[in-house]
């Protein structure tokens, strides 16, 4: 069977937000994308901390051009539809903005997320009036497109020392209409606060960030209302936390132990040897 189309995983991808629950992970290169599809994942999303610490810099600090080659690559890497974080457009211009979603788009992307993060730690968000404003003018770009690409709007307070939730609320309502069609509040972690937000833009759906032990099952966010789960840079980390903690290992104590019962190197080029010569 042949791979999906761009158009065929951008449609799989709507579908998806209509009914039920599903984990969206992120991976941060084309093997853990591979091994996350072959785990029987239905769609995955990027991440810009995952990504930008395995190139060696801080999460925000990679430019444009970077970004979109990184969601070219992860796309093509997988018959999954991906999402793409798009941190806040790479510009505070709404025009170029605009035309740098079009370029996301055009990379073969499923969904895409634009955030209200200003990135300055003085006033960590945009005013509600420019933050709406930069969500319709998002939504206006990828209309252009025709592409049928799923549009979230995030509102990044619990995360950017602004845990309002009533602002969060107003904020997830007006963007849903906006013509957002997932909203994404990251950082809210208790059961009253998903159910609200929840209730608040139904029926459009929403992400909940999982990036931490808050003793939540899929199945409990899915009876709170979650449409879609996904877990942000924390597999990056996992996998950085090893690998450090078996650097050090080695460095500090001269010792290999960590190296125990990992997996085998004959089975990583199985698995991806394999999925290689699917048609």
């Amino acid at each position: 069977m042949a791979n999906p189309s761009t158009a065929e995983k951008r449609a799989a991808f709507r579908r998806l937000h209509e009914s039920g629950c599903f984990v969206i992970p992120n991976p941060w290169n084309a093997g853990t994308a591979r091994y996350l599809e072959g785990l029987g994942f239905k769609a995955l999303a990027t991440t810009s901390s995952g990504y930008a610490h395995s190139q060696g810099v801080a999460d925000g600090a990679q430019t444009l051009d970077e970004v979109l080659t990184h969601f070219r690559d992860i796309a093509a890497a997988t018959a999954l539809p991906v999402n793409a974080d798009f941190e806040g457009g790479y510009s505070e211009d709404l025009g170029k903005m605009a035309e740098n979603i079009v370029r996301c788009v055009e990379t073969g992307v499923a969904g895409l997320s634009i955030e209200d993060s200003t990135g300055e730690a003085r006033n960590p968000l945009y005013d509600f009036d420019t933050a709406l404003a930069r969500v319709k003018a998002a939504r206006k770009a990828i209309d252009q497109t025709g592409s049928g690409v799923v549009f979230t709007a995030r509102t990044e307070g619990f995360i950017r020392g602004r845990p309002d939730l009533e602002e969060t609320i107003r904020r997830l309502k007006a963007f849903a209409d906006a013509g957002a069609d997932c909203l994404y509040s990251p950082g809210i972690k208790t059961r009253g606060q998903i159910e609200k937000t929840g209730k608040a833009v139904a029926p459009k759906p929403i992400n909940f960030l999982n990036s931490g032990a808050f003793g939540f099952t899929v199945k409990d966010l899915a009876d709170l209302g979650v449409r879609r789960i996904s877990v942000g840079g924390t597999l990056a980390r996992v996998a950085m936390d090893a690998f450090i903690k078996s650097a050090r290992g080695i460095a500090e104590q001269g010792t290999f132990d960590s190296f125990d019962g990992v997996i085998s190197n004959a089975e990583l080029n199985n698995f991806f040897g394999v999925r290689r010569k699917t048609p």
